[in-house]
């Protein structure tokens, strides 16, 4: 019988005691190991099972795993389907997951995250909420790198740009309800910022919708010359877009085109963004 620490106590569903600073802890609950055990098995090997495939699983006897199973159901951390007799995860369960999704900061989920692009890519990773008009920067990652294509525009959390020509502001407006959209842009002074700044709301409107469609937003020198960047959108639980990433870099170190920079970032951006947004409770369809 080995023993563990206490985090990692059930990456080894075999195991019975936990070690602390290299004892075993005294208090210890081998009861509520048993329990705790059995919900882990669903999230590994469920989403339904019966009494002998949990059985045999957390290593106990029928009888003993029945009654574990069965406090479990009463207490509405397990349900059983009355045709079947098998059980599933209960209402109890899905009540503590959200409670711990909605207790994370999201930026402490992004930020390992976005220091990872950042490291990949060697450029400026962030992440900005929509606040009216304007995005506000909540995190924001330089690569470790020593070379890369990064640019430093001096931003920092708490910075804000205004949406509209802006790639994570583009996600973010592209995202909104058109009943909620219609007032922001009514408000919005589209003044020229970059070369191929969008001035003409009804082109503006054209492009969000692309943004909508592609799932991604390109900034091609529209905040400032020689700014290019790309952005995703992060889901929460629920599928509503709470926040966008983008990665950004400088003609004067890639002068490339912008389809290019999609090809070639497109892909590190949308599977981070993914990342973040399953560890943010949501879930695809795809």
């Amino acid at each position: 019988m080995r023993q563990v620490t206490v985090n990692r106590l059930f990456e080894y569903p075999e195991h019975r005691l936990i070690q602390c600073d290299g004892m075993t802890a005294p208090s210890f609950s081998q009861s509520l190991e048993r329990g705790l055990r059995i919900l882990t098995e669903f999230a590994e090997n469920g989403p339904v099972l019966g009494i002998a495939e949990l059985s045999r699983a957390v290593e106990l006897n029928r009888s003993t795993t029945h009654r574990y199973v069965a406090t479990l159901t009463n207490l509405g951390f397990l349900q059983q389907d009355p045709d079947t007799r098998k059980y599933s995860l209960g209402p109890r369960v899905v009540d503590l997951g959200f409670a711990a999704i909605s207790s994370m900061e999201i930026t402490g989920v992004a930020a390992g995250y976005l220091q990872i692009l950042s490291d990949e890519t060697g450029c400026a990773a962030s992440m900005a909420v929509l606040d009216g008009g304007d995005i506000v920067y909540v995190e924001r990652r330089r690569s470790r790198r020593t070379a890369g294509l990064a640019v430093d525009l001096n931003l920092h959390v708490g910075s804000r740009l205004p949406a509209y020509c802006t790639s994570m502001g583009k996600v973010l407006l592209a995202y909104r309800d058109p009943v909620a959209l219609r007032p922001l842009l009514d408000r919005m002074d589209l003044a020229r910022r970059g070369p191929k700044t969008i001035t003409v709301r009804e082109q503006l409107v054209t492009a969000l919708a692309k943004v909508r469609q592609a799932g991604l937003a390109v900034n091609d020198e529209e905040l400032a010359p020689g700014l290019r960047s790309i952005a995703a959108p992060i889901r929460d639980r629920s599928g509503q877009v709470v926040a966008a990433i983008n990665i950004a870099l400088h003609l004067t170190t890639w002068t490339t085109s912008a389809e290019s920079v999609v090809n070639r970032l497109g892909g590190p951006l949308r599977r981070t963004a993914a990342e973040i947004s399953h560890q943010l409770g949501y879930r695809s369809n795809i």
